[in-house]
């Protein structure tokens, strides 16, 4: 499979961390992290389990405070802004859960009338089922608009939940292991639906995964975290073409076993 080619993407920041500690108790999970994420880029951030990487999103929206170091996200420094504006800065970052977070007990449609009807209340009837609808067809599944999540297959279930993320149009879009746990054809229409994301809709996205066929495929700048810090940053190949006793393991399990 073909790397990805880096876009050209405008160099202006979305998202800009600097010198970022955090422990927790005697464990230090980020250890002076610095990290950008450039407007229209796809970057994918790799480490192993309990580097920091779940973290680190968490940081990016509020939901974790850093030791040290700063988190400016869309021009804003997330520790620094009240609540009020936190929550509107929130608006702007789509988070694409793991499991997918959907409602049991809603349609798809509900699923994503739900975040829209919450947040934009002076929305007519019409207006929602545009943007539903509108969402669903960018993402190949308009046909499930009436089922339950329970009639969902595991990668429909991932379609449906970038959908709802997408729904609010973010600016931002922060994915969270998005191929775990489907099967390879899936993965295949995952990753394309991300690049496919990125070009509809002008996104900026940090993919978190471990899944290195996935890194090649969407990322067009990739961050590997090793011992709470992102010693490596290039293209894909870039940060494989070594000998680094940390990174070659991680390549090998992917790709040669």
């Amino acid at each position: 499979m073909e790397q990805k080619k880096p876009t050209d993407m405008d160099q202006e920041k979305v998202i800009e961390i600097k010198g970022l500690y955090k422990s927790f108790g005697t464990y230090d999970v980020l250890k002076g992290v610095d990290l950008d994420l450039h407007k229209r880029e796809n970057l994918v951030v790799l480490g192993k389990s309990g580097t920091g990487k779940s973290v680190l999103i968490k940081i990016i929206v509020g939901l974790l405070t850093p030791d040290l170091g700063a988190v400016k996200v869309l021009g804003q420094l997330v520790d620094e802004i009240s609540y009020k504006e936190l929550l509107a800065l929130r608006l702007k970052v789509g988070f694409s859960f793991q499991n997918s977070a959907l409602y049991d007990s809603m349609t798809v449609r509900q699923n994503l009338e739900f975040p829209l009807v919450r947040n934009q209340r002076n929305l007519t009837k019409g207006e929602v089922n545009i943007a539903v609808e509108r969402v669903l067809d960018a993402v190949g599944l308009l046909q499930t608009i009436n089922q339950m999540p329970s009639e969902l297959s595991g990668g429909q279930r991932k379609r449906v939940g970038i959908a709802r993320t997408l729904i609010l149009q973010p600016e931002v879009m922060l994915y969270d292991e998005p191929t775990a746990g489907l099967d390879p054809i899936t993965c295949l229409e995952i990753n394309n639906l991300i690049n496919e994301v990125q070009e509809r809709f002008h996104t900026s996205s940090i993919v978190i995964t471990h899944d290195l066929t996935c890194a090649k495929a969407v990322g067009n700048r990739v961050a590997m975290l090793l011992d709470g810090k992102f010693e490596r940053q290039g293209t894909f190949d870039e940060v494989f073409n070594t000998d680094d006793e940390r990174v070659k393991p991680f390549y090998e399990y992917n790709f040669i076993q």
